[in-house]
């Protein structure tokens, strides 16, 4: 039973647990606004850590951007322009997900495009090598090819 309880508690330490870096002090009172801020803060990219969110960092400047979207909230601005207002600020980096307009609609499709280009390729040479001539025709006569066969043997 002992063996079992250690076991337990090994587990549940070992527990991956998600590190939500906001302090207490960065906490709105307004549970609403609160979930709004967590809702954005989710979506933003920390500068410092790069694939990390804002809400997950513990960096000086991942709480600079947690407290500036909290102010801007308290000030009554709604989630798009929060977001545009940090984006403005720190540019369509910081954006997790980035959007699929002007220039990044390449990034969204390049991936796709070059998968579909590889996929009529290879199509392509897989037919094309099914009509090539049987690679055994060597153009040897009876006589040539025994002779190469009893060379072979030796």
């Amino acid at each position: 039973m002992t063996r079992l309880r250690i076991l337990l508690v090994a587990a549940l330490l070992a527990w991956p647990l998600p590190a939500l870096s906001v302090q207490p002090d960065e906490i709105l009172d307004d549970p609403v606004l609160e979930s709004r801020a967590r809702n954005l803060s989710a979506g933003l990219r920390c500068l410092v850590c790069r694939n990390e969110s804002i809400d997950e960092s513990n960096a000086d400047l991942a709480r600079d951007m947690r407290l500036l979207v909290r102010e801007r909230l308290v000030e009554g601005d709604s989630d798009a322009e929060v977001l545009t207002f940090i984006t403005d600020r720190y540019g369509e980096y910081v954006l997790l997900r980035p959007t699929t307009e002007g220039v990044n609609i390449i990034l969204w499709v390049a991936a796709p495009a070059l998968f579909g280009i590889t996929l009529i390729s290879s199509l392509i040479y897989l037919r094309r090598r099914d009509r090539a001539p049987d690679p055994t025709g060597d153009g040897l006569t009876p006589e040539e090819r025994k002779r190469l066969e009893d060379l072979l043997k030796e």
